[in-house]
């Protein structure tokens, strides 16, 4: 807790950036992630979300800038840092001829772990993942969901404040992927804090509280939702039965709530009206519309599609000098 009593956050960055070579793979990252925050970072291959996780993990230094994990400097204090994190690459890395009991007991050995605290881990995360009935079997024999499952235990046994996920459900086919998204679901009211790379748009859209854009830099970030609905707010598709007269669209742009007003290029009876907040202005506009004259015919909200949001920002900047991953 800091001096006003707010939560510090768990993760946070100033101006930071790696570089490999001539070549920046990030630059410039500011950011603030708070306990118990699911926080995607979505972008294409090669944006640079794997070097964002390397560098908060640890593993690597960053070129410039700094960044804290837990309170721990990334690179002053490593050591510290990586005891307090979680961390799923793109592949399991399991030991398949071993047990999904034996590869756990190995890994929390490595982490220091007594025998009765790795006993009662091991149970309650096996289950919780809806492992424990294969827990005696090879995870040589395991789908490729179960083994991202497994692999999401081994990273929870130390029970970490961050996990970080690095394209969890690459390479699964649907069901294995649904299975992986599931297990990530199940963590969310746990407080953890956990960071999920992804280039997968419906999976962000469904498992993140807020969304980083990520192309070289961190372009935007903002919850699913206001991403969808833009800065101005939601947006309703107001249809009339003839264009909109010059004295409406006055009275409309008058009215409190509305902050912009735009016509369908298609269809001159049709108006987008961007709204500070829809359940209280929309009925308001509707009454303006109608006591100026107008025939309204019908309203409905009308949100952007993450994806349209995803290319209009990554199209906003190109790749500082050919970023990497």
């Amino acid at each position: 807790m800091n001096a006003t009593g707010a939560a510090s956050p768990v993760i946070r960055t100033e101006n930071l950036g790696r570089r490999f070579g001539d070549l920046w793979a990030i630059r410039g990252v500011d950011l603030e992630l708070r306990g118990g925050e699911v926080f995607g970072l979505l972008g294409p291959n090669g944006a640079g979300k794997t070097t964002t996780v390397r560098v908060l993990s640890a593993l690597i230094a960053p070129s410039e800038g700094r960044a804290w994990v837990d309170g721990f400097d990334v690179r002053e204090q490593p050591d510290e840092v990586r005891r307090r994190i979680g961390i799923l690459t793109e592949t399991p890395g399991l030991y398949e001829r071993l047990t999904a009991r034996q590869n756990l007991e190995f890994f929390a050995r490595l982490h220091g772990l007594d025998a009765t605290t790795r006993a009662e881990r091991i149970e309650r995360f096996l289950r919780l993942f809806d492992l424990w009935d294969r827990r005696d079997d090879p995870a040589g024999t395991f789908s490729k969901g179960m083994k991202q499952k497994l692999a999401i235990t081994r990273a929870l046994l130390h029970e970490p404040s961050v996990v970080f996920l690095d394209e969890p459900t690459a390479a699964l086919d649907p069901e294995a992927a649904f299975v992986v998204r599931e297990a990530i679901a199940s963590l969310r009211g746990a407080g953890r804090t956990i960071v999920l790379c992804t280039h997968n748009l419906d999976e962000a859209e469904r498992l993140c509280d807020r969304i980083g854009f990520v192309r070289g830099a961190l372009l935007r970030v903002d919850s699913p939702e206001r991403l969808r609905n833009g800065s101005s707010g939601p947006t309703v598709r107001i249809e009339l039965g003839a264009p909109a007269t010059e004295d409406q669209l006055a009275a409309l742009r008058a009215t409190p709530g509305v902050v912009e007003i735009l016509a369908d290029g298609g269809s001159p009876d049709v108006l987008s009206v961007g709204l500070a907040d829809l359940r209280r202005d929309a009925p308001a506009a509707v009454r303006t519309l109608v006591g100026a004259g107008a025939d309204l015919l019908g309203l409905r909200e009308e949100a952007r599609s993450l994806e349209a949001v995803y290319f209009e920002v990554m199209g906003s900047r190109p790749q500082l000098e050919g970023p990497v991953g």
